[in-house]
């Protein structure tokens, strides 16, 4: 989701792996062991848990988490939490890293010592103070001043143990100042509107004595105003606090007024600092992302060249492939690249285009796509993309019931348990394999249509280059079918959406000796044997050496290569999109039936979405909701004043609309964005929508009476959109601009091979034999182009900047006072008194 700023599009994300944690502190009962967790969260949003790791003081989670981060936030947060059976899990600490120092982490493994969690400390939100300094003459005639303190509202306060009743407590700080004056409590709500103001007498009258009054407090700029925000609690622990903002009095100057937004700050309670490692720490890798799109016509030069790459003779003089050798990572580049060409249909020609290059460069045909080439990681990148759903049909359902059972399947000598005996293990493990190539090679009439165009390509290419080896066009196809796809899902199906997280130590290690086995099947290598260094997986291949499985291999292959595949896509059988619990509202199709809140276990498909009562009710027949596709007219969010909801959206149907709560806002954007694209192409989508509830009779957005009233607000749906890919084409150029002006001095170092080699006949400079450059000339002229088109979009990100700097406020809403970022940005802008174009 995009934050809009005057013309020009803001998308932030990020992309977690959680490693591991050491040296987590013994309990301090006898086993001494924990059962940790750890959590991420956005400020203290929980967006993310990994699985409980047991018995253990140095947990090894090896989780990955990416998410498009629909909200402003101050601190990312990770917290280790020790499980407790009985009473609530106790956290052991935490790391919070501030948003503007996310940067230094970017892409690096880092061990993060483990903070204490301390309440006073877990703070979020801000609030809006309006301070005033005025004259008052007392009923004697004395001349007095008097501070008006206006507490206006509060955004995005925290939500503690399920609930949030917040009210503010004031007071003026000085010698002998202490009382406080609170405002109301608004009960349910997390951005609470006051407009309660609160007046503090500053400067003594002359009637007052030395003794009532502090000389010291007649100078108002010595004076501060505090502003506490709290919790109010039902619970015999007293109030929660929720964060603090000092003012003092001098930022009113000359003219006696201040209006201004602030961060709550935590409080300072003299806590004594732990030592480093003390409460153990934690590895990350942490991937920072911030896109600022600039609307489509400024990309029109750089994308229109990225688009034509494929038609470039040769490619290795074209745009894209140019960006696959300035890149450090070829990894980098294909991302971008293959989302934008994938976005406008060209992924096909491109991606046919470079590997038929690379398969010319080739020379012995056993290593064909061996190398981390910008054509491999272009081609793992778009099955990944256009390939999940169809893994997920494949390989979901016994990668579950694997990772359920736990049956033993260790084939090792070595590692073999005392309870386990290793002939039912060999045939554990080979049940499984049979299953899982049969499930494989039964599918490729599911296979995705791009996907076997692709395969098509490289079968022909490979078989033209190497007409003497007959197997060549199978192996081209299967050492990415096989070698990149179905091999690593299985091996980490985490990491492809099949699990939600990492698999146990002995589950880990079956999927492994599976994977390894349809590896090698698939490989269709001369001597089976010889691929596996281990005697034992030698001996249990011997299960699987008949001709069979061969000639499996190869038909599949040969299906998912052809030209001319025949497709059964018509009888489309239904597809897991996304599940999850979830809490719904009472539709009221019972006329007199209570309209209350459960939890439900919720399914999407691409045929229907339902809710169920368990998630074990959702493997039978026991929907109690079935809404088809296309009787979903709009998804649009729920305002939060409809019932005191956090992370509310509405599916609106013919007749009503069902109203549901998501876990946390990334959750409730995932499940609007996949729920919007599945329905989009549906006849009578709605235009306009109510974006509050019906309830006591109206409308509250527009208060109108009717229930079956038209919509009072534009819907936000947008155009149709394909279910497995949602593309946002200048978001992929502005990060493919971004990629060439980080390496630009590389682009500048290849324009000098360029021209070097056009003058040069002689070996080639060690300096430029890292670069592909089969054409100097077609390449320096594309390289001209490409640095032309970048210099102006920096020229308009500058540009942006300044006109930024010149407009925004320090103290508004969108940058509150304590937004250590845009200190950091005015800092910068200050020091800066030239731009460099």
């Amino acid at each position: 989701m995009a934050v809009e700023e005057e013309g020009l599009r803001v998308f932030q994300s990020v992309k977690i792996k959680i490693g591991e944690a050491k040296n987590i502190p013994q309990y301090p009962g006898p086993n001494k062991m924990r059962d940790c967790y750890c959590t991420v969260n956005l400020d203290q949003e929980e967006v993310f848990r990994t699985k409980t790791i047991e018995k253990s003081l140095c947990p090894f989670y090896g989780e990955d988490f990416y998410c498009e981060i629909p909200r402003s936030f101050r601190h990312l947060s990770f917290y280790i939490f020790d499980r407790d059976v009985f009473r609530r899990d106790s956290s052991i600490g935490k790391v919070a890293v501030k948003k503007e120092d996310l940067q230094k982490y970017h892409g690096k493994d880092h061990w993060f010592p483990l903070q204490p969690v301390c309440a006073d400390s877990e703070v979020q939100g801000k609030v809006h103070l309006e301070l005033r300094l005025s004259e008052v003459i007392t009923d004697s005639g004395v001349i007095c001043h008097k501070l008006a303190t206006r507490v206006l509202e509060c955004q995005d306060l925290p939500i503690v143990n399920g609930q949030c009743d917040p009210y503010a407590a004031v007071s003026l700080l000085g010698p002998s100042r202490s009382e406080a004056k609170k405002t109301k409590v608004k009960r349910k709500t997390n951005n609470p509107q006051f407009d309660e103001v609160f007046f503090f007498e500053v400067t003594k009258p002359l009637s007052y004595t030395k003794r009532q009054f502090d000389v010291e407090e007649d100078d108002v700029d010595k004076l501060a105003l505090k502003v506490d925000l709290w919790n109010a609690s039902n619970l015999k622990f007293g109030d929660e606090f929720l964060g603090e903002v000092r003012v003092p009095l001098k930022v009113l100057g000359q003219s006696g007024v201040h209006d201004a937004w602030y961060f709550l700050q935590p409080r300072d309670n003299g806590n004594k600092s732990v030592k480093a490692d003390e409460l153990g720490s934690l590895r990350l890798n942490i991937v920072y992302t911030e896109d600022h799109v600039f609307p489509t016509e400024h990309y029109n030069p750089l994308r229109d060249l990225l688009l034509q790459s494929a038609h470039v003779e040769p490619v290795s003089a074209s745009t894209a492939h140019i960006l696959g050798e300035v890149c450090r990572e070829k990894q980098e580049a294909a991302v971008p690249l293959v989302r934008l060409f994938l976005h406008y249909g060209k992924i096909v020609p491109f991606l046919s285009a470079i590997a038929h290059a690379e398969i010319n460069r080739t020379q012995d045909p056993n290593t064909i796509f061996r190398g981390n080439s910008l054509t491999s990681k272009c081609i793992d990148e778009t099955m990944k993309l256009a390939g999940m759903h169809y893994l997920r049909v494949t390989l979901k359902p016994i990668i579950d019931e694997i990772c359920t059972d736990h049956k033993p399947c260790e084939i090792d000598p070595v590692k073999l348990k005392e309870s386990e005996n290793l002939d039912t293990n060999r045939e554990n493990l080979r049940q499984y394999v049979d299953r899982i190539f049969n499930v494989i090679t039964s599918s490729g009439v599911s296979c995705p249509t791009v996907m076997c165009d692709i395969f098509f390509s490289l079968r022909e290419s490979a078989a033209s280059r190497f007409q003497v080896d007959p197997d060549v066009r199978y192996t081209a196809v299967s050492s990415f079918i096989f070698l990149r796809f179905f091999a690593p899902a299985i091996l980490s199906p985490n990491l492809f959406h099949l699990r939600p997280h990492h698999p146990d130590p002995c589950t880990s290690r079956t999927l492994t000796l599976i994977s390894k086995t349809i590896q090698t099947l698939g490989s269709l290598a001369k001597s089976k044997s010889a691929n596996f260094k281990e005697s034992y997986m030698a001996a249990f291949y011997d299960y699987f050496n008949e001709q069979k499985y061969a000639d499996a291999v190869k038909n599949f292959l040969d299906l998912i290569s052809s030209s001319a595949r025949w497709d059964q896509k018509s009888i489309e059988t239904p597809i897991m999109l996304k599940e999850g619990f979830m809490i719904k509202r009472a539709q009221g199709r019972n006329r007199f039936g209570l309209k209350n809140f459960k939890k439900r276990w919720f399914r999407l498909t691409n045929h229907e979405f339902t809710y169920h009562k368990t998630k074990g009710n959702a493997k039978g027949e026991g929907a109690l909701c079935s809404i088809p596709i296309e009787n979903i007219l709009a998804v649009e969010r729920l305002e939060e004043e409809s019932f005191k909801m956090k992370n509310m959206f509405q599916v609106i149907q013919p007749e009503r609309a069902l109203y549901i709560q998501a876990n946390n806002c990334v959750e409730a954007r995932d499940w609007i964005d996949i729920l919007t694209k599945v329905s989009q192409c549906n006849r009578k989508r709605l235009s306009t929508y109510h974006p509050s509830a019906y309830l006591n009779g109206h409308w509250l957005c527009c208060k109108l009476s009717a229930d079956t009233a038209p919509g009072c607000t534009p819907c936000t749906g947008g155009l149709p959109a394909n279910i497995q890919l949602d593309v946002d084409g200048d978001r992929e150029t502005e990060r493919i601009y971004s990629l060439y002006s980080t390496y630009m001095a590389k682009l500048v170092k290849m324009q000098e091979a360029c021209g070097s080699k056009s003058v040069y006949d002689g070996p080639e400079q060690e300096e430029y034999s890292t670069f592909v450059i089969d054409d100097p000339q077609e390449t320096y002229k594309t390289l001209r182009h490409v640095i032309s088109a970048v210099q102006t979009l920096e020229q308009q990100h500058m540009q942006y900047k300044r006109d930024k700097f010149r407009k925004t406020k320090y103290g508004s809403q969108e940058h509150p006072i304590g937004d250590q970022s845009f200190q950091c940005y005015i800092r910068q802008q200050s020091e800066s008194s030239t731009y460099s174009i």
